[in-house]
């Protein structure tokens, strides 16, 4: 199938931003270190299937939560060796998920956990209830190298990526049916990665997730208490601000800080200092701190133990339901489960069972070794 390569626009941001279709006709973003549109073949080479129909959503009467099926997911691409990686540009001898050559790419996952029909959850569920898996999986592909780590990225390369994220969070949160969007990366075999090329993905959920709906209530109801002129997120980060014990960096624009009731032998928020609901709210200003501040952050994981440490970078964007967004706040959760240098915390009975958590680590001595960490002498 042959494409034609159309520029999207992309407010707010610096980075050029072109669009295109892969063989079976998912969506191909290219994000360019420039602000001008770089000249790249568009023609993905390869006869592939049709794609398959979504999976479904089952709700789980006893909690309230829907789980998604999606068997699918069983035949994807598992840990392949370098030469057979799908996220490395194409080659005349090798065809990729990618094409041509790039700096940022953003496409829409070949087995995806929702999607590809978009549909909301059905309203009030009950016991046997259904639905069809709408919405929408994508990956993001943060370099063309095969191998490296996303805090060795160049600051312009982490500003691409950001704006990346932005974009996709305005034109998913647009999709019919979705209720949430969610960028994240999971770093690391011991995470569960399937694909060692530094990537990343973007869910958008046809329901609002049970972690997100949690926190989600609580802003609302402090929100409302505080007769809608402090939030939830807000406050937290001036009390940890002020008190200073599990402060980690502080910038003109965002904070980060091991969290009081830290649930993660390494946890760590990092907040923008005034109230945002998502990635695509930030200025550029904003976003050319972030894009320093980030890796910043992740580089002092490494530095722990002086060798890689497996994290999840969860960013918590509001959900779009207008009640919720007033009193929502963007912020990065990251999260690890490395204890120490040759251990892991697994969530065994207490945690996975009954969702209560026991840290192996105090937030105080955390949050001093991520200071130090930055000198390299923690």
């Amino acid at each position: 199938m042959t494409s034609m390569i159309s520029r999207v626009d992309a407010p707010a941001s610096v980075s050029a931003v072109t669009s295109t279709r892969l063989a079976d006709g998912r969506e191909l973003l290219f994000f360019d270190d420039t602000a001008h549109p770089l000249q790249r073949p568009s023609r993905d080479r390869r006869d592939l299937p049709e794609r398959g129909p979504s999976g479904e959503i089952r709700y789980d009467a006893l909690t309230g939560e829907w789980v998604a099926v999606a068997a699918h997911r069983q035949h994807r691409t598992h840990l392949p060796p370098a030469d057979e990686c799908p996220l490395c540009p194409s080659t005349d001898a090798r065809p990729s998920e990618i094409p041509a050559d790039y700096d940022v790419a953003v496409f829409e996952n070949r087995f995806p956990s929702l999607g590809p029909d978009l549909a909301a959850a059905p309203a009030s569920p009950g016991w046997g209830s259904r639905g069809v898996a709408g919405g929408r999986c994508e990956v993001v592909a943060f370099t063309s190298a095969h191998t490296g780590t996303f805090s060795a990225l160049s600051n312009r390369r982490v500003r691409t990526v950001i704006d990346a994220w932005a974009h996709r969070t305005e034109a998913l949160s647009a999709l019919p049916g979705v209720a949430q969007v969610f960028c994240f990366e999971n770093r690391g075999q011991d995470i569960g990665v399937t694909l060692h090329h530094p990537h990343g993905q973007i869910y958008a959920y046809p329901y609002v997730t049970p972690r997100a709906a949690v926190m989600a209530a609580a802003a609302r109801q402090f929100h409302e208490a505080a007769g809608g002129t402090a939030t939830l997120t807000g406050t937290i980060l001036a009390n940890e601000r002020a008190d200073g014990a599990r402060m980690v960096l502080e910038g003109e624009f965002f904070s980060a800080y091991v969290p009081f009731a830290a649930r993660w032998p390494l946890e760590v928020h990092l907040v923008p200092h005034r109230q945002v609901p998502d990635l695509a709210a930030l200025t550029d200003g904003e976003r050319d701190e972030l894009a320093v501040l980030y890796p910043d952050l992740l580089g002092r994981l490494d530095r722990l133990y002086g060798s890689p440490t497996p994290y999840i970078s969860a960013w918590h964007q509001a959900p779009l339901d207008p009640v919720l967004r007033r009193s929502g706040y963007l912020h990065l959760q990251l999260t690890s489960p490395r204890r120490a240098a040759d251990k892991l915390k697994f969530l065994a009975g207490s945690e996975a069972a009954m969702g209560a958590f026991i840290n192996d680590t105090t937030p105080e001595e955390v949050a001093a070794r991520l200071r130090d960490a930055r000198t390299g002498t923690a």
